[in-house]
């Protein structure tokens, strides 16, 4: 799990719910090297991390928010993020955005359901 990049709570517990601020391709405080694959791969490791590290698991995830800089990696974050999930697809959005934290390509924020 890394530490975030900015000055926020990574996970907040309400309820029956958690609510995962948006996670990068981040270690140790720098952006993995490799493009969209290799950051969106790591991203999704890191929501699986701070998922866990809560009780939970993906499969519990009931919504995320994609945020990608380049709608053209649309298929290619699919792809990826199909591997992730499996069959326990969550409802999403994608957005685009001029740019992340840190020149990061891919963001993703999830809420959990754990009640």
């Amino acid at each position: 799990m890394s530490s975030t990049a900015g000055p926020y709570t990574p996970v907040v517990h309400a309820g029956d719910l958690l609510f995962v601020s948006g996670q990068i391709g981040i270690v140790d405080g720098s952006i993995v090297d490799g493009g969209l694959h290799a950051q969106a791969t790591q991203a999704l490791s890191n929501l699986r991390a701070q998922v866990e590290a809560n009780g939970a698991t993906l499969g519990q995830v009931v919504k995320t928010t994609v945020f990608l800089t380049d709608m053209g990696d649309f298929g290619a974050m699919n792809e990826i993020y199909c591997e992730a999930f499996g069959e326990s697809r969550p409802a999403r959005s994608c957005v685009a955005v001029a740019a992340l934290p840190l020149g990061a390509v891919f963001e993703v924020e999830a809420v959990v359901h754990v009640g």
